[in-house]
């Protein structure tokens, strides 16, 4: 395929889970009107951000596969004949939860499944106490429109997984995403952080030669437990060529859906330009597999 038309749905996000669905719904019949073939939505979409704090009320979020949940993004992508890109707090069994993205194809068949594997424990994002790190890899979804790799927020700060991806022939690193801003930050750490983001994974489009497409959420969502000031989530959803140059930019500040058009063609133009692949010194890097050293 050389060309691919991407959707990127940015949205703020209500405690009504009905509601979050509708918008969604709404989003996905639009772009895919505007002819994506592909749409991505943001990590946690069904609902507010409830990993500000640890609560065990929030489990009753969580759902099974299958479930409402997966019936009715099912039928969004096959409604709408699309690949959509999801992602859903996944109860697998009583006491172990996922971080899990799903990808719908153009029938509404479940094309595979990704659980997130690096699990963030800071203030504000108390990952840890919901969700068990995954246990499926790092294992491309091949879809109609291609194989996909698909990680989730905290796993785009890890080369290793972005490489991985690559090298079991993922056409396109994709991250649903949720990070933001402590309120109290400074302007110029906001800047610092947000400016660390985009360059982290714009470095896994050059060095895999891949497009890269990081779909966060926006908007201020407070803490419940008042532990904290909140996180502003500061959007700035992007799409990366396989050189690391931006297609697309959406706002730090409001909601936003788009439709970006990717020539897939160029991957392998710039691999042979810049051999990155041929070049690994495959035999000197045992010791990536420790710790530290």
């Amino acid at each position: 395929m050389a060309n691919l038309k991407v959707g990127i749905v940015q949205h703020t996000f209500r405690e009504n889970v009905d509601a979050n669905r509708a918008r969604n719904l709404t989003a996905i019949e639009n772009l895919a009107a505007e002819g994506a073939q592909l749409i991505v939505l943001s990590e946690l979409h069904d609902s507010l951000y409830f990993c500000q704090s640890e609560n065990v009320d929030n489990f009753a979020l969580a759902e099974e596969i299958p479930s409402d949940f997966t019936e009715f993004y099912s039928q969004a992508a096959r409604d709408n004949g699309v690949v959509l890109v999801t992602s859903m707090f996944e109860r697998r069994a009583p006491g172990l939860y996922h971080n899990t993205a799903i990808v719908f194809d153009t029938d509404g068949s479940m094309a595979g499944r990704y659980r997130k594997m690096h699990i963030p424990d800071d203030p504000g994002f108390y990952e840890k106490f919901y969700f068990t790190p995954g246990d499926l890899g790092f294992e491309p979804i091949e879809t109609s429109v291609g194989k996909l790799g698909v990680l989730v927020c905290w796993d785009q700060w890890y080369p290793e997984a972005a490489r991985l991806m690559a090298m079991k022939g993922a056409e396109m690193l994709i991250y649903p995403t949720a990070i933001g801003w402590n309120p109290d930050d400074t302007e110029d750490e906001r800047k610092r952080q947000r400016e660390a983001w985009i360059t982290v994974q714009r470095g896994h489009a050059v060095a895999n030669g891949l497009p890269v497409v990081s779909v966060n959420r926006s908007g201020f969502e407070e803490d419940p437990s008042s532990q904290t000031s909140g996180i502003d989530f500061w959007g700035s959803s992007f799409v990366a060529g396989p050189q690391g140059e931006i297609l697309f930019m959406a706002p730090d500040n409001a909601p936003c859906e788009a439709t970006v058009e990717i020539d897939m063609s160029r991957c392998e133009n710039v691999r042979q330009w810049w051999p990155f692949f041929r070049d690994r010194r495959i035999d000197h890097y045992a010791g990536l597999l420790k710790r530290w050293l």
